[in-house]
């Protein structure tokens, strides 16, 4: 169910172990290829998937489209907040729904500048409501053994823009990718403890802008290998681990 798509009396007959389900994302570039939106598509499109598997298991909250993405400022068309308002933002959004009742959150994660302020979010809510549960995930993260096999790629094909996003994209909203403009491999590599995609964390973080860590392209990966039908095997799997998420949540209520 979409929270906004109820009525009042409609929300209050909804069971307080409903598990709650908000979707973190962010509008900003995404190569030559992808829309400014990518990020958002995704998580609306796997928010859509839950609640058709889901139903009035599950209660999808209204997506939080920009969010963190100071790192992709020096290409026209993002948008970003800073990392204190957002966390006020959702905090603030997460103790309305504790005040109505709800006790089961889960903050899904499309955009990889979003991964270290929501860490920050879930301890930070989490040791304000002990009695809640709060989950945190990043969809590629929670799937990765899944992924692992689906990829084709090399060490770094999986990035930004790249073979995983541009498939879910083909899946999702094929219209929306510019097939002809799509490249092969591109990764920029820096030390060997600070070298990471999505599937491999580097041994240390360090700070780079996009523009420095694409070659000024915006894609980290190589889209190349995407295709529609690796747009529905990757969202099988994301959805598979993200189903059996809620629904342990639910059970455990």
């Amino acid at each position: 169910m979409y929270w906004e798509d109820l009525t009042w009396p409609e929300l209050d007959r909804t069971s307080r172990t409903t598990p709650v389900v908000l979707n973190l994302a962010s509008i900003e570039q995404h190569g030559p290829h992808l829309p400014l939106s990518t990020d958002s598509a995704i998580g609306g499109f796997f928010m859509q998937k839950l609640d058709e598997a889901l139903g009035s298991s599950v209660l999808v909250l209204p997506q939080v489209k920009v969010c963190c993405s100071a790192h992709h400022m020096d290409f026209p068309g993002t948008l970003t907040v800073r990392h204190e308002t957002l966390l006020a933002y959702v905090c603030d959004m997460l103790e309305s729904m504790v005040a109505h009742g709800f006790r089961n959150i889960v903050l899904v994660n499309s955009h990889g500048g979003n991964q270290a302020i929501g860490q920050v979010i879930l301890e930070k809510f989490g040791a304000a409501h002990p009695d809640c549960r709060i989950v945190f995930l990043t969809w590629w993260r929670m799937a990765a053994a899944e992924l692992e096999r689906i990829r084709e790629s090399g060490f770094g094909g999986v990035g930004h823009a790249c073979e995983f996003e541009t498939a879910i994209m083909m899946h999702a909203v094929p219209d929306t990718v510019r097939t002809a403009l799509i490249a092969g491999q591109n990764y920029v590599p820096t030390f060997p403890w600070a070298d990471s995609e999505m599937l491999i964390s580097g041994r240390a973080s360090l700070f780079r802008t996009i523009r420095a860590m694409s070659n000024g392209t915006g894609v980290l990966g190589d889209a190349s290998l995407a295709s529609s039908d690796k747009g529905r095997r990757i969202t099988e799997a994301v959805m598979q681990q993200l189903i059996a998420i809620i629904r342990s949540l639910h059970e455990a209520s």
